[in-house]
């Protein structure tokens, strides 16, 4: 038996503005709030499928120095092109981490800061 990977948390100073942000970007819905602020969103189906919860943790502050885990999306429905635009519509701003501009994936930031990077679309092989 092994574990899973069952929620991811992010701090963030409005967890709301964030909430909104990435259920869209995912296509998830809020599956519950705290009395803190604290949102939970996740995939329409609920706890405990394939893909984990993302809990949007209220803080007051961000805490201090660069957070060592990102958010990586690939498109499902349509090109990458296509995703970055929906993205950027979204609230989502590019990002400049020192990348060369040979890369196949986009670094952006959402509405807080937060580095996410737009990968291309993957396929199953079938």
């Amino acid at each position: 038996m092994a574990c899973r990977i069952g929620e991811l948390v992010l701090g963030c100073r409005e967890p709301e503005v964030l909430a909104r942000f990435w259920c869209e970007v995912l296509d998830f819905v809020v599956l519950g709030r705290e009395d803190d602020g604290s949102v939970e969103i996740g995939p329409r189906e609920g706890f405990g499928g394939a893909q984990p919860t993302l809990f949007l943790s209220a803080r007051a502050e961000p805490e201090p120095g660069k957070s060592r885990l990102h958010i990586d999306v690939n498109p499902t429905d349509r090109d990458q092109d296509a995703e970055l635009e929906r993205l950027l519509a979204l609230g989502a701003r590019p990002a400049d981490i020192g990348q060369t501009g040979e890369e196949s994936w986009h670094v952006l930031v959402d509405p807080e800061g937060n580095e996410f990077c737009l990968l291309k679309a993957r396929i199953k092989e079938l």
